[in-house]
């Protein structure tokens, strides 16, 4: 075998289990397949969304109190005061991202998508029909705002008395509801986008609906550098440092992001960058593993981004109080974001179904945009991170002092959980 076909079946395997690669090829194959299938040969996928979408409202408020319980326990329990302070940082962080992405859009959106709307999105007029009797259901055990509320009581409680016995099973459960999500949803949801792409392409949506998506992606990556420049902008202002040049000494993390699509992947980078731009040691070890976890302003920017649009596309105007709460309830739910790619729209899509009230359509083509560009919210998120360093670093004065052995503890537990 020639040398330089090893290294090119590595890359294709890597490529081949990457799920954008599976999202993009159910795309493609959905649209041209609807064009030319009949609807029977249909029916089949119509059947099976019908069956996978049930399947997802019954897990949702499970997966918001497997992995939204233990995180608030994490967090509530550190007693740390660098912890916390880099988690406000963060969650500030978060809420200037989706309430700034809701301000533009407002703005925007009306001549950006004027010619896109779609009202029957939800609930196309010529899909086709699934095989299933209309009255099969899968209730969940309890509903999204009930699961948020749960697991809220629960982390807040467990961590006021120390339960932490009780805490090792809601452990056991995160990792019960991880794997649910790493070997049944994830693995699904490109054959669930093809099925909807397919009947959109049928139903004669699919034209106006990609154009309005890839508008919005390059909406949403814009937004994405204008948060940088406002978080260095911020950190430099804070810390007296040219936020440019602060900037600029992430691009080794961003870059890398960029390719693992992963912010735990990319910590190695992400701390030396840290380092670089004359943040101490203790604290880059400390801040860089702990937002890697929590700090996901470019994922909210995409996720806030997404659903407006979507809406927008309807003829939905968000109520202002819903939109407001949705904002605030997703920069809490991204802590619980999972550790992989995508991650962070799995765990978001209890707040769009329960918040938003997005139906299984709304959440596929969510699913499908947010992964199309799920590298560049990846490296938003990591290179914003650096921001969050120079901030601590500052007002630590380059030391967590007697806070260092549990803060780092703490951070170390939080990231490894994820």
């Amino acid at each position: 075998m020639p040398q330089n076909q090893a290294p090119n079946r590595t890359a294709w395997a890597k490529i081949s289990k990457s799920l954008l690669f599976w999202v993009l090829m159910a795309i493609v194959f959905g649209a041209l397949l609807g064009q030319i299938l009949p609807s029977w040969a249909i029916v089949p996928f119509a059947t099976f969304n019908d069956i996978f979408g049930k399947l997802l409202g019954f897990i949702v408020p499970l997966i918001i109190v497997g992995l939204v319980t233990p995180a608030i326990f994490e967090l509530g329990s550190s007693g740390g005061k660098w912890v916390l302070v880099t988690v406000g940082l963060a969650y500030g962080s978060t809420l200037v991202a989706g309430f700034g992405t809701w301000g533009l859009a407002a703005l925007l959106f009306p001549s950006l998508l004027s010619n896109q709307q779609v009202p029957d999105l939800a609930e196309p007029a010529n899909a086709v029909a699934s095989l299933m009797d209309p009255s099969f259901a899968l209730d969940p055990v309890f509903g999204v705002m009930t699961a948020l509320i749960l697991a809220f009581l629960l982390g807040l409680g467990m961590s006021a008395v120390n339960a932490t016995q009780m805490m090792d099973v809601f452990r056991e459960f995160r990792t019960l509801v991880m794997k649910v999500i790493t070997t049944v949803i994830v693995p699904l949801l490109p054959l669930h986008i093809f099925g909807i792409f397919m009947n959109m392409s049928k139903s004669g949506q699919f034209v106006v609906v990609i154009v309005a998506m890839a508008k919005v992606i390059v909406f949403a990556f814009v937004l994405t550098i204008v948060m940088l420049l406002l978080q260095y902008g911020v950190a430099g202002t804070v810390a007296k440092r040219n936020p440019l040049t602060a900037l600029w000494g992430m691009r080794d993390a961003y870059f890398t992001a960029l390719g693992t699509a992963s912010s735990a992947a990319t910590i190695p980078v992400t701390v030396r960058c840290a380092r670089s731009n004359g943040v101490s040691h203790e604290i880059a070890d400390f801040t860089i593993p702990l937002c890697a976890t929590i700090h996901l302003a470019g994922s909210t920017i995409k996720i806030t981004a997404f659903a407006l649009a979507l809406q927008y596309m309807m003829g939905i105007t968000p109520d202002a109080g819903s939109m407001a709460g949705f904002i605030m309830m997703l920069g809490i739910i991204m802590v619980a974001a999972p550790g992989v790619p995508g991650g962070a729209i799995t765990a978001a899509q209890g707040v769009l179904q329960g918040m938003l009230a997005f139906t299984d359509p709304m959440y596929a083509l969510m699913v499908a945009m947010y992964v199309a560009v799920d590298s560049f919210g990846t490296a938003t998120n990591v290179t914003g991170d650096g921001a969050i360093a120079i901030i601590v670093d500052h007002l630590a004065k380059g030391s967590l002092g007697k806070d260092a052995t549990a803060s780092l503890a703490t951070a170390h537990e939080i990231t490894e959980s994820h």
